[in-house]
């Protein structure tokens, strides 16, 4: 549990159910992929972003499959994306928005939107996580934590 409306820093709400420290949990899957031939792809969706007026502006959970149909095509290499600072974006285009008559090219570019200052705090409230596996996290995480900074 925690405090209602803070986010929480738990990468995969595991830190309750963990039985060793997160740091090393880290460096077993970046150890990992020496032995994994085809590494997973990773893909980061906020559900959660809200318009000016406090409305989500995704449709909805049963509209998820929308998006995990875009990332399969991006697996797939059958359509592309843009690139902005912090990975790939889907194209309107590409998206299937057939029969989502309430949204819109603008709330799609809405939720797509990039502000370097929320990604700023977003690094900033990440720093809580780091201090606290600050013994044990993989350097390749503060390194990736940084360039992405350097992005922004």
């Amino acid at each position: 549990a925690g405090t209602v409306g803070r986010v929480r820093r738990d990468p995969m709400a595991m830190l309750p159910f963990c039985g060793y420290n997160m740091g090393h949990y880290f460096r077993h899957w970046i150890e990992m992929r020496r032995l994994i031939t085809h590494l997973p792809r990773i893909f980061h969706v906020n559900w959660f972003r809200k318009s000016p007026d406090g409305k989500f502006l995704w449709p909805g959970f049963g509209q998820n499959m929308r998006v995990l149909e875009w990332i399969f095509k991006r697996c797939a290499g059958s359509i592309a994306g843009h690139e902005k600072q912090i990975g790939w974006v889907p194209h309107f285009e590409d998206f299937n928005t057939t029969g989502l008559d309430t949204f819109t090219r603008a709330d799609f570019d809405a939720a797509m939107a990039f502000n370097p200052d929320e990604w700023r705090e977003e690094i900033i409230s990440q720093g809580e996580l780091y201090l606290n596996l600050y013994d044990h996290i993989p350097k390749e995480l503060i390194f990736q934590r940084e360039l992405l900074a350097g992005r922004l």
